[in-house]
């Protein structure tokens, strides 16, 4: 008898897609101890990259749906539909919904009941009427404080499945990871295997979550002054900006639109440290080990969204006027929050360098008893 097929859905962009690799890892295992004959990832178009990279995976289905990401389409019939017919053609036996605290796994749902899914689990605060089989409460404020990490709490939803979860999460990658490009090898020469390069991320998916690029533009330039072998990256849309932070330091290396997700995995891995505002090249970092210098915006929720398991320092202020806005664009002029002196971040990374910066200790166990029949429920 084989075993179960399963789902995984994560529709967001690569660090959330990364933050729930280790749940969807776990989700291998069924509650019996029967190891699933299949597990696929359904992810949006900006989390492909991330989920093909995940371990465990046996494929990864991309669709761009209209109640997530940042420019979601308008609503298609017919594409709608269409992503029905393919999870009725996956033959899948269950089903597992991952959101952020913020978001509704309800629409998702509602398709997979549509694809006469018999087992659909979901972390939901609104009343899921018959759409989910189990529904499983996350702890935290309505604002995003006092909740776990994004890695424990997708790992909670896993083991209100009934499953086994680690009790010391670690995200991984699938290896091995791609070579990087001949002509970046070349230019990085023997400083990448030395351990003398510090790779700096200027850009993020939204720009509240990243600095202002004359403060990156300083912090490149202090790095290099300091004797690092900086490495700027950028994703193909990103190439003007890496310019203009990469400035007019001889010794700086331009990696922007060079590399592909997997590719820019590899060049962290063999860096000493990243410095990178909280996207998805922070949690790619800390997929793979690398310290991470955090620009960390006030808008979200730092215990939630620090790059995770590996030996982080957060630059930035956390209680400026945009905190836990969740604003795409800063609302306060000049940008206070990330506006992070250069000798700060050649401090930090020195630290970070030298081990001095300790790895956060263990999540706290999850409490399983979250999980409640959704059938079992009165309307809220």
């Amino acid at each position: 008898m084989s075993g179960p097929r399963i789902l995984a859905v994560r529709l967001d962009s690569d660090g959330d897609v990364l933050m729930t690799g280790p749940a969807i890892a776990a989700l291998r295992h069924g509650p019996d101890g029967v190891r699933a004959s299949r597990l696929d990832v359904l992810a949006a178009p900006p989390g492909a990259a991330a989920a093909r990279l995940l371990p465990e995976v046996d494929d990864v289905v991309v669709a761009d749906v209209p109640w997530s990401g940042y420019h979601p389409p308008a609503p298609d019939p017919e594409a709608l539909r269409a992503l029905v017919d393919l999870l009725r053609q996956g033959r899948y036996d269950e089903v597992v919904v991952f959101t952020s605290y913020h978001q509704s796994p309800l629409p998702m749902a509602l398709l997979a009941r549509l694809a006469e899914v018999p087992r659909v689990v979901a972390a939901c605060d609104d009343y899921p009427g018959s759409l989910l089989d189990v529904r499983h409460k996350r702890p935290g404020n309505p604002d995003g404080t006092g909740g776990e990490h994004e890695v424990v709490a997708n790992l909670g939803l896993v083991l209100a499945t009934g499953r086994a979860v680690p009790e010391d999460p670690r995200m991984a990658l699938r290896h091995p990871l791609p070579d990087l490009p001949t002509d970046l090898l070349d230019e990085l020469g023997p400083d990448l295997g030395e351990g003398r390069c510090v790779v700096v991320h200027p850009g993020a998916s939204v720009p509240a979550r990243a600095p202002l690029p004359d403060v990156a533009a300083a912090a490149v330039a202090a790095l290099d002054a300091a004797g690092w072998r900086v490495v700027v990256t950028g994703g193909p849309g990103e190439v003007e900006l890496a310019a203009r932070v990469r400035g007019v330091a001889r010794r700086v290396v331009d990696a922007s639109g060079r590399t592909t997700f997997g590719q820019l995995a590899t060049l962290l891995e063999a860096s000493a440290v990243a410095v990178v505002g909280n996207t998805g090249p922070a949690h790619l970092a800390a997929a793979v080990g690398t310290p991470v210098a955090s620009w960390f915006s006030a808008v979200m929720p730092v215990e939630r969204w620090a790059p995770f398991g590996v030996p982080v320092v957060v630059l930035g202020d956390l209680t400026a006027p945009c905190r836990l806005t969740r604003a795409q664009v800063c609302p306060t002029p000049g940008h206070p929050c990330l506006d992070v002196s250069p000798q700060r971040v050649v401090d930090a990374v020195a630290a970070l360098a030298a081990g001095e910066v300790p790895v956060p200790p263990p999540a706290a166990p999850i409490d399983p008893r979250s999980a409640v029949p959704a059938g079992a429920e009165q309307a809220l």
